[in-house]
């Protein structure tokens, strides 16, 4: 069954991660200051690219008053703080991909990740234990994910990721995600990937050893 989940997915490896890049810092200062500028509520509520999200959602039964986007939150996070967390290199090039264009993104230690990942719907049998958790989560029957072999999700929705495969400052290989929906062309989709492999290949170096579309 197709519900409309488009992505880009690849991987970079040996990369060398850092707590922060004061060059790094002044590209993403500026970018927020840009965004805050047309940033309200209601820009938030008309986005096309976040209602397509919502639409996703919708498609697969998930209230969107509590599965929100991962590009949403971070704009609304933006929005009510004036900034963003700042979690380290890899993870704040993202982030700010992420809030610059609307996509989802997100990234995995692939030493972390047991065999394949694959995109799919959830069986309700999965192991569930989100980012920042220290106990695993009941999953529903019938939500997108990305699990792994072990049966563990990686990605839910592209709501939350988990524990198991954060990056850390250890992280030198990273399975990313670039996902979109019914909202978003493939070509976006491209753009925003190439966008963010050059950002992180600037500050973290690596080489991106996979790079491929999927639809769901």
């Amino acid at each position: 069954i197709t519900i409309g989940v488009d992505g880009c997915y690849f991987l970079i490896e040996g990369m060398v991660n850092a707590g922060g890049s004061e060059e790094f810092e002044a590209i993403r200062t500026n970018t927020l200051v840009e965004l805050l500028e047309g940033l309200s509520e209601t820009a938030l509520e008309s986005n096309p690219i976040l209602k397509g999200f919502r639409e996703l959602h919708t498609r697969v039964g998930c209230s969107n008053r509590k599965f929100v986007a991962s590009p949403e939150n971070l704009l609304y996070m933006l929005l009510r703080n004036k900034r963003i967390p700042t979690i380290n290199l890899i993870v704040d090039i993202y982030n700010l991909i992420s809030c610059k264009t609307g996509l989802a993104i997100g990234a995995h230690d692939v030493n972390r990740i047991a065999g394949d990942v694959e995109l799919r719907l959830t069986r309700g049998d999965e192991q569930f234990l989100p980012l920042g958790a220290d106990k695993t989560t009941p999953v529903r029957i019938g939500e997108y994910a990305y699990v792994d072999s072990s049966n563990e999700v990686l990605c839910r929705l592209e709501v939350r990721q988990v524990e198991k495969t954060k990056v850390t400052l250890e992280t030198t290989k990273c399975f990313y995600i670039v996902q979109g929906n019914p909202a978003t062309t493939a070509e976006q989709i491209q753009s925003v990937a190439e966008e963010l492999i050059a950002l992180t290949q600037r500050f973290c170096g690596g080489d991106v050893r996979m790079l491929y579309p999927v639809r769901q």
